[in-house]
């Protein structure tokens, strides 16, 4: 079985959505499809994620991620208002637990000013006007650019839209190899003009194939988070710590979900092989001993102060510790509230093999032929239209 097709994207998670969409518009005639692994769209971080559409003042303003969170902010926004997908505008808080951590909030306020996030810090009394439950040193931050939304109905609205543009799905399709411009699969081949490599947990290994990545390899880190059921009126918005910007993680937070359900999280556990979501599940030998030998040499090193974290990350496996964190942000919360996990995803975190640093900022490599995004974590949900954007015009056009 021979396919052929002028753009051939691998994943179908909400990047390789979002690059076809964009194609699409700017290429109506040209032949695309996507090719996933899995049964349907979205099947990993993509639709698992928090669901939060970031407002773009945690980032260095020299940054991708700075210059796309607040049009993807937008952008999505209007999508799903287009789509009537719920979007839920609580906007969010983060909070400082004393001294050291207020002055830390200045210097996140003075990220967001430079990016035009629209963030401003407000005094305690008027934070609890906003969120009543809060509890914070002196000030807040407050970012009311900040949203929810489903992100499995949107990864499903774009696959929608995209199939009623003549977009060809081929899902059960795994990547194998590849020769020059043919990609073999498990369903045979497919060849294509242009190659674009959205794998997620995998892009690294595919772009090897085409030579790039390869001062990189993937660290995935497991995220869970923990729904309190009891109701959904004790907290209004999201409420943030002070993240250490050392690292690419924000912190155990409160979370308003689209349809207003409170949950606390992530978690930010180092995960022992790619898709290591539940006990042995799939188990993958090899994925082990190469993560557990960059892991090693992280926690020798401790780069991104990856010893502290890995322990401090570990103890969050200990639910009655997990909610000690988070009800650090707030007066009160009843601790039998929280009842039930959510599925945990993985976050398809980028190292770089020669300074053993946790890659910050999105990575993009490729040629005319093929594409490849490497290092597509939080907040890509937000900025991924206009990332997609980004993508084709430097290396498509």
């Amino acid at each position: 079985m021979s396919h052929r097709y002028d753009y051939l994207i691998i994943g179908s998670g909400i990047m390789g959505l979002s690059l076809t969409k964009i194609i699409h518009e700017q290429k109506p005639n040209a032949t695309i499809a996507i090719l996933d692994k899995e049964k349907g769209e979205a099947h990993h971080a993509s639709s698992r994620n928090s669901g939060v559409l970031h407002a773009g003042f945690y980032y260095t303003s020299d940054s991708l991620k700075a210059k796309l969170t607040i049009e993807g902010n937008r952008a999505l926004k209007d999508y799903c208002r287009q789509k009537n997908i719920p979007v839920n505008e609580c906007g969010k808080l983060v909070v400082a637990q004393n001294e050291e951590e207020l002055q830390a909030l200045y210097k996140l306020e003075e990220r967001g000013r430079a990016n035009g996030s629209g963030v401003r810090l407000i005094d305690a009394g008027e934070a609890t006007e906003i969120e009543p439950n809060v509890r914070t040193h002196k000030k807040a931050l407050y970012s009311p650019q900040t949203a929810s939304v489903n992100p499995a109905e949107v990864c499903k609205a774009i696959r929608h839209d995209l199939e009623q543009r003549g977009v060809k799905f081929h899902f059960g399709t795994q990547f194998l190899s590849r020769q020059k411009n043919v990609i073999q699969t498990n369903q045979g081949d497919f060849e294509a003009a242009v190659v674009i490599n959205c794998a997620g947990l995998y892009a690294d290994r595919i772009a090897r194939h085409y030579g790039f990545g390869l001062v990189y390899t993937m660290i995935p880190f497991k995220g869970i988070y923990l729904k309190y059921t009891k109701n959904k009126t004790d907290i209004r918005t999201n409420i943030y710590p002070v993240p250490n910007l050392k690292n690419p993680f924000l912190g155990v937070h409160f979370t308003k979900t689209a349809g207003g359900e409170i949950k606390i999280g992530p978690t930010a556990i180092p995960a022992l092989w790619r898709e290591n979501y539940e006990g042995i599940s799939n188990f993958n030998a090899s994925e082990l001993g190469e993560i557990a030998y960059h892991q090693l040499l992280m926690f020798v090193t401790n780069a991104n102060g990856f010893r502290g974290l890995a322990f401090e990350e570990s103890r969050k496996y200990n639910k009655t510790y997990f909610i000690q964190l988070a009800s650090q942000l707030v007066q009160s919360i009843d601790p039998a509230g929280f009842t039930e996990f959510t599925a945990p995803g993985i976050r398809a975190q980028l190292l770089n093999k020669k300074t053993f640093q946790l890659v910050q900022d999105f990575v993009v490599e490729g040629d005319d032929k093929s594409v490849h995004i490497l290092n597509a974590v939080s907040p890509a949900f937000t900025c991924s239209f206009p990332f997609a954007k980004y993508v084709v015009e430097k290396y498509l056009k």
